[in-house]
């Protein structure tokens, strides 16, 4: 059954490396040690040929040669050595015992080469052959075979002496590779094991607190996981942990603008619930009943607009609302604003004045539709919070580049000697349903300045509030002079 969890995979994993690790290195030993076995064994034939080699001369009579290699061979009868000496014209000698071989390889009781051991014809006296052939006792012998005399013109008499034995080896290292083999996997098991285990839970410790907090996230969403385990490990940490913190601040945000949106709602509902039960039960009549009316229409009014930004802001966060960027010269703009809410400003004692750039007014692209909305939503803002005697100031200037836009644009900015924004109040005041302070904002929705946002993130742009010294606020609109998103 295949592993669930990732610790058991990795464990899974470590014990089939480790048997594959176990049969390489057992092969590999066994490769080694019957090699070794191999040149043990015929080392150890070759130094008995020695001996052989110091008692021969080139003149050894027959029966003294039989005489040498009987007590060689009595020597060495526990062993397994078979004892043949090879002519110099290849074929074995007759030494006429069970040892030797008959002439031409008949004869005698032991077993001989099956194939013939070749000896180099510039082979001088004291060198040794060695290798492995089968014999006719249907076994592999390994050989080692000592050069007598030097080659001669005749290729006559005794040529070497061959000592063979059966070729166990390999029996031999496998008996050893099974002795040393449990020590191999004793220490694997006892080195490898923790460390499959530490790896197994560095890795599997934080993904099991990823998934813990993940399953809990509205709960977790604040408290971040420590970077801990592999780098991809850490990486997808501190990404979630990314993820977690912008969750929530996205819900103290929601819950902050459900609270905004419950307190906007609340005090026109409850001006349309009290004017329609004075209605209802007649207590309003006459002028009375008139003003009732007028006052839930007008709540009902600031109700709808309040329904209506909403549903522009989501419009524009969803790209229904198309912009669509025409050449756009910013004094006309600024001086068609003006002169909009002109009437509205000199009946509230307000002076709105449009200042002319020293070196001419920029151009660049935008939707005019969109434009106007944005200079209504920043001089309507300005004139809620300007008193009587107050001013309001509209200007543009060009910029060779600003930051996070593409190339030179254009910032339209209005200003007024109002009483500012509070502490902290510039870097949220396009959150939808931010009051940082009545007196600032008045009795808006809270909703024109997120829309100002949205439009100027529509052109490719930006959008900056600061407060102005010893007294005021300027709200700046920067867009492209080539509009990158439309």
């Amino acid at each position: 059954m295949r592993p669930r969890s990732l610790g058991a995979r990795i464990v899974a994993a470590f014990v089939v490396l480790a048997f594959a690790a176990w049969l390489a290195i057992g092969a590999t030993m066994f490769v080694i040690l019957r090699g070794l076995d191999a040149n043990a064994t015929t080392s150890a034939l070759a130094d008995i040929s020695q001996t052989f080699l110091v008692r021969f001369s080139n003149t050894v009579a027959q029966r003294d040669l039989q005489a040498i290699v009987a007590e060689i061979r009595s020597g060495v009868a526990d062993s397994g050595t078979t004892i043949h000496v090879l002519r110099a014209n290849g074929r074995l000698a007759d030494l006429g015992d069970g040892g030797g071989t008959g002439s031409g390889g008949g004869g005698g009781g032991g077993p001989e080469p099956e194939e013939a051991i070749v000896i180099p014809a510039d082979s001088t006296r004291g060198q040794t052959v060695s290798g492995s052939v089968p014999y006719t006792d249907g076994k592999q012998h390994l050989y080692a075979a000592t050069v007598l005399r030097n080659p001669t013109a005749a290729g006559l008499g005794p040529r070497a002496i061959i000592l063979s034995r059966v070729d166990q080896s390999g029996a031999e290292a496998f008996r050893d590779v099974l002795r040393s083999l449990p020590i191999v996997i004793l220490v694997t098991l006892l080195v490898g094991g923790p460390l499959a285990v530490v790896l197994s839970r560095s890795v599997a410790g934080p993904l099991r607190r990823l998934a813990s907090a993940a399953s809990n996230l509205p709960l977790t969403a604040g408290e971040p996981l420590p970077l801990e385990g592999p780098s991809e490990v850490r990486e997808l940490t501190d990404r979630f942990n990314a993820m977690a913190a912008e969750l929530a601040a996205t819900r103290a945000g929601e819950s902050e603008l459900l609270a905004n949106l419950r307190h906007d709602l609340r005090t026109p509902l409850t001006v349309i619930s009290g004017f329609a039960a004075a209605l209802a039960d007649g207590t309003a009549t006459g002028e009375a009943a008139a003003r009732a009316a007028t006052a839930i229409e007008e709540e009902a009014g600031r109700l709808e607009a309040l329904v209506e930004e909403l549903g522009a802001i989501e419009r524009l966060r969803m790209g229904a609302d198309g912009i669509h960027p025409e050449p756009t010269d910013a004094g006309a703009v600024l001086r068609a604003a003006g002169e909009r809410f002109e009437s509205t400003a000199s009946a509230r004692g307000v002076a709105l004045v449009v200042d002319e750039p020293t070196e001419g007014w920029p151009t660049f692209g935008a939707d005019k539709l969109a434009l106007d909305r944005i200079l209504a939503n920043l001089i309507g803002n300005a004139m809620a919070v300007v008193s009587s005697g107050g001013e309001i100031r509209l200007s543009a200037r060009a910029l060779a580049g600003y930051p996070g836009l593409v190339g030179p644009a254009v910032a339209l900015s209005v200003s007024d000697d109002g009483p500012g924004f509070p502490p902290g109040g510039s870097d949220r005041a396009f959150e939808r349903f931010y009051r940082g302070d009545p007196a600032r904002t008045g009795q808006g929705s809270g909703l024109g300045l997120a829309i100002v946002m949205e439009l100027a993130l529509a052109h490719g742009g930006t959008a900056t509030a600061e407060n102005l010294s010893p007294r005021g606020a300027r709200v700046s609109v920067v867009l492209p002079v080539v509009p990158s998103r439309t």
